[in-house]
């Protein structure tokens, strides 16, 4: 095996080109982060292909990357940190599309062509510091500001807001997230660009209810919905319930991309899961562990 020098890496690095020019988009465009919680690259790639997800795919297909992460915590700390989710053909870093370069991490100090390099702990900050409104809507629970590690993602936000109808047991919870951001986007009056992050968690457990099911254990369902968020891994989950989840969200982002298209002109969406989850493949249950199916995910980026 033949060592690559470092110098090679970091020309290779300075010489990537990103598909989106970044310092035409940062300033002049609003940037939607919409971050499709536990979405599972198969499961987007079967309904893009069967025509689940028409909203979606008004806006290109689905790329196949990999997760930074295998569960929420860690590949949020990555992605507010620059490192989207990679491209599948990536074979070391300086291969990755990097549309925001953190400065200070060792990997030269040349930003690549296109990208938008930021000094800040987090993309989030260096996109207010230059001058963006930044807002947060949660989802799942490393969101809900009600413990101290759930404060921590919002903390990165000059705005953040959750409520126990954004959390995973609601079964509206995407509707009424797009329901509580038109709200605020009808009442806002700050000119400045917004950079907002929407952490949709429908597609996350429990998701048995999108095609009607019962519950396992109805009177369990039934508290936890009252417990303000509380998340229970639906024992009738399935692959087909994660697919109609994603079908229900659909809908929803439609409303969304049309309203800010019409009061907030153009506007750059990147798209994407943070990693995704198991139904029993090998052995395998639910998120947290290093399978294929929780390290493949899908991503899109594109302009309203």
């Amino acid at each position: 095996m033949s060592e690559v020098p470092f110098s090679a890496f970091r020309a290779s690095m300075e010489e990537k080109k990103c598909s989106v020019d970044m310092e035409q988009v940062v300033g002049r465009c609003d940037i939607l982060f919409v971050c499709l919680d536990t979405l599972r690259y198969d499961a987007a790639i079967a309904e893009e292909k069967g025509g689940g997800t028409p909203i979606l795919n008004r806006y290109g297909a689905w790329e196949k990357r990999q997760a930074p992460g295998n569960f929420t915590y860690p590949s949020h700390h990555a992605i507010f940190s620059g490192f989207l989710p990679s491209k599948d053909e990536a074979r070391s870093i300086a291969e990755q599309e990097m549309l925001f370069f953190p400065r200070s991490m060792g990997m030269g100090k040349a930003i690549p062509k296109g990208s938008y390099g930021f000094d800040a702990s987090n993309l989030v900050e260096g996109l207010h510091g230059d001058g963006y409104d930044t807002w947060c809507v949660g989802g799942v629970a490393f969101f809900d500001k009600r413990s101290a590690m759930g404060r921590v993602f919002p903390s990165f936000f000059e705005k953040s807001y959750w409520n126990p109808s954004f959390s995973c047991p609601v079964k509206e919870s995407t509707g009424n997230q797009v329901d509580f951001i038109l709200k605020r986007l009808e009442q806002n009056t700050d000119p400045r660009k917004i950079f907002l992050y929407l952490n949709v968690c429908a597609i996350h457990y429990p998701n048995y209810f999108y095609l009607g099911r019962e519950a396992a254990d109805p009177e369990r369902e039934e508290a936890g919905k009252q417990s303000a968020g509380t998340e229970r891994r639906g024992k009738n989950d399935s692959l087909e319930t994660h697919r109609a989840a994603l079908r229900y969200v659909d809908g929803e982002l439609g409303r969304l991309f049309d309203a800010w298209k019409e009061k907030r002109g153009e506007t750059f969406v990147v798209c994407f899961s943070d990693h995704g989850t198991c139904y029993g493949e090998d052995g395998y249950v639910f998120h947290g562990v290093n399978h294929p199916v929780v390290s493949t995910v899908p991503y899109k980026h594109f302009f309203l």
